[in-house]
């Protein structure tokens, strides 16, 4: 890969908050979820960084400050530890990492998990723009809090479609190319097939 393909490369952090999953208990679905969705999505390169880590506030802010502060993730996106439970801390500390808070994305997952189960609005997912403290660095990322299950995590992404291919509810990736353009992030694009990237339609 050339210089120039490298430095127009999206670098996606995919995190995955399990206490069991992080501990060995069982395997977690989250991560290769998210990884076989961007392959078949993306159409422009990226590359993605992954940990692993347990429902613990402190280390999922460290985390995530981590890929977008060192890494340098443009998009940055977690799964699990959304709900009410008592170990559900991956929105306090989403928001706390955060400068701008993103309360569409959140709202919108929601609408499409609402369509499958009422248990919907028991999910506390955010989203949020980190910009690094040194303005110098002029860097930004989006972070997004997915759901935990693969096929939750497919539909809130995707959105849902009728018999017809017609979009009854938008999923909300396809706010997330423009999103990182807005930020400075590299342009990125995906395959209409699974998810068509909304830009404004140039003058």
């Amino acid at each position: 890969m050339s210089l120039e393909n490298k430095v127009d490369e999206l670098v996606v952090g995919l995190v995955s908050v399990s206490d069991r999953a992080s501990g060995g208990v069982y395997e977690d679905k989250g991560i290769p979820a998210l990884q076989e969705w961007l392959q078949k999505t993306l159409t422009t390169p990226f590359r993605v960084e992954t940990r692993l880590i347990p429902d613990d506030r402190d280390e999922i802010e460290s985390t995530l400050i981590e890929l977008v502060d060192d890494v340098r993730c443009h998009l940055v996106l977690t799964t699990g530890g959304t709900g009410p439970a008592r170990r559900d801390v991956t929105p306090e500390a989403t928001l706390a990492i955060g400068t701008k808070e993103m309360p569409g994305f959140g709202e919108q997952m929601r609408q499409v998990s609402l369509h499958f189960v009422p248990t919907a609005i028991l999910s506390r997912q955010v989203a949020v723009i980190r910009e690094t403290p040194d303005p110098a660095s002029n860097h930004a990322a989006l972070v997004l809090n997915l759901p935990g299950q693969p096929k939750s995590i497919k539909e809130t992404l995707e959105g849902l479609k009728d018999a017809d291919g017609k979009t009854v509810v938008g999923g909300i990736f396809a706010a997330v190319p423009y999103c990182i353009d807005l930020i400075g992030g590299p342009f990125s694009d995906t395959n209409p097939d699974v998810c068509v990237a909304w830009r404004p339609k140039k003058k």
